[in-house]
Order: C-alpha cells, then structure tokens, then sequence
C-alpha cells in the first residue's frame, strides 16, 4: 500500500511574509539614508563604511552570544561568503562613486535596475521560474522608476556605467544570498560573514590614503544608528529571502524609491511632483501583481510512494 509523503527539504513559500519583512529592510534603508545626509562631509564613504561595518560586526557578535546563537556561525561556506561580500562591497563603491558626479535622479533610476537583474538572472543561478507575470512586474516596476526619477542618459560617462554596475553587483548580492539561504546557511552566519568582511575591506580603504577623521561625539550617534539600520537592513531582506523566491522578494524593494522621495519632501523641502504619484503606482501595481502571482503559485503536491 502506498504511504503518502511531502517531498524533503522543501523550501518554504511565504510571500507576504516575505514581502512584510521587505518594507521592514526598506525602512532600515531609508532611515540609514537619513543617517548619512546628517554626517554628509564629516567622514567619506570608506570612512562611513568601515565604522558602520565595525559596530555592526560587534552587535551581530553580542547579540549572537546572548541569544546563544554563536555556534550557528560556520566556516564550511566561506568561499561564498567571500564572494558574495566582494559584490556587495563593489556595488557599494560604485553606488557611492555614482552620486558624487551625476545627478541622483540618474543614480536612482540605474540602481533600482537590479530587480530586473535578479528576475533574469534568478532562473539561470537559482533555477527559479521566469514567468509573464515576474516580467510583467519587472517591467512596470522599472517604468515607475523612470517615471519618478526622470533621469537623462543621453551622455553616458563613468558615473552613468557606476550607477549600472551597483546594479549588477546588487543583483549578484542577492542571488548569492538567496543561494546560502537555500543551502541552509543560518541568518547569523550570513550576518557575522557580511559585517567581518564588510568591516576589512572598508578599513582597507580607508587607510589606503593615509587620512582617517575619527568618530567624534556629534557624528558617532549618526554611525551607529547607520550600522544598526544596516544590520536590520540585512537582516529583513536575508529573511526575506529565505521565505520566497529571489524574483519575487526583490522587486518589493521598487517601494524605496517613493517612499525616500516623500522622507526628502517631508525632511529636506525637496518638491514632490505630480510624476511622483503616477510612477508610485506602476511600482505598487508590480509589486501588486507579482505578489498575486506567488500567492496563487502551487505549495508543492502531495505525492505517494510505491
């Protein structure tokens, strides 16, 4: 007689968790966005990255050993852990690099490109599914941004190819983070890994031009703030990540840039403009439509056994 059984190691499919856990990482972004506009011209970028890193290296240890989580760390994944650092600290470079010598419009426009990466590059690393809907989503997505950012690529230099390489590295972050998660690397792991060598390669850098400003009292409130952003940032997208598929998960990052423009109008008196309004709602109609999609998807059948 046969006996039923659910197929093993099934990873779990929880979209609108996922998707709960991706404005969480939003927010976290956004409020480290503000962090770094407060200190804008006390520490530079490598600066700004080796202490956030720094702090955020000894919470993610801290908190590890009081929650009895420091054996979940491991070692028998470090080559990816590597690489995938490596990405993420080249994106971050280029992103950096990009702001200083084109307009933000543009940065913005080119780095919310990496989505679109991720839903292309996802069934070619991860084997997930390409589907009309994720392309449609991707493509609604990315004309919001357009719509919103309004950027001009008529002339392209070093900064418009920085702001589209930060793309790509972005993408390869998050493919790389949804390969560990599929592979069963605990969320720690990935954490301590992310801030160690995150913390390595910023003060390699840093030190590289012989000229450090140190954290003073009125700009080390502002670095821990973005070191703490910057780990909750992490650790809702890796959640994320590790509840739905990468195409699914990372075209709910389209939000941020919305969501940024008001905190600007709201904190700094920039103009919002009507395009603002028409370019949130083809974000939120992707977001919409791709969510709807993996709701509906198929939770994996029961299957019997001779």
């Amino acid at each position: 007689m046969s006996q039923p059984h659910h197929a093993p190691d099934r990873p779990p499919h929880r979209p609108l968790a996922a998707a709960l856990w991706m404005i969480g990482s939003i927010a976290a972004f956004t409020s480290m966005a503000i962090a770094t506009r407060q200190i804008k011209g006390a520490h530079d970028t490598f600066e700004i990255l080796a202490f956030r890193s720094v702090i955020g290296w000894v919470l993610v240890v801290g908190i590890a050993a009081a929650l009895g989580q420091l054996a979940r760390i491991r070692r028998n994944r470090l080559g990816s852990h590597v690489l995938r650092n490596v990405f993420h600290f080249s994106g971050q470079s280029l992103w950096f690099y990009a702001v200083t010598v084109i307009p933000l419009a543009q940065v913005f426009a080119l780095e919310f490109t990496s989505p679109i990466w991720v839903i292309l590059l996802s069934p070619i690393f991860l084997g997930e599914a390409l589907t009309r809907r994720k392309l449609l989503s991707a493509a609604l997505g990315f004309a919001g941004i357009l719509i919103v950012a309004q950027p001009d690529i008529s002339a392209i230099d070093t900064g418009v190819l920085a702001a589209a390489g930060s793309a790509v590295f972005f993408a390869a972050t998050s493919l790389l983070t949804k390969a560990l998660t599929k592979d069963g690397e605990a969320i720690v792991s990935i954490l301590f890994w992310l801030t160690l060598m995150q913390a390595v390669f910023g003060s390699v850098a840093m030190l590289a031009d012989g000229q450090v400003t140190a954290p003073t009292l009125a700009t080390l409130p502002w670095l821990a703030l973005i070191a703490v952003a910057g780990i909750t940032a992490h650790l809702c997208l890796t959640t994320a990540l590790s509840l739905a598929p990468a195409s699914m998960v990372v075209p709910v990052d389209f939000a941020r840039l919305p969501i940024i423009a008001v905190v600007g109008a709201l904190f700094y008196a920039e103009p919002l403009q009507t395009s603002l309004f028409a370019g949130a709602a083809l974000i939120f109609l992707g977001i919409w439509i791709n969510l709807k999609g993996a709701t509906s998807a198929p939770q994996g059948k029961m299957v019997t056994k001779p």
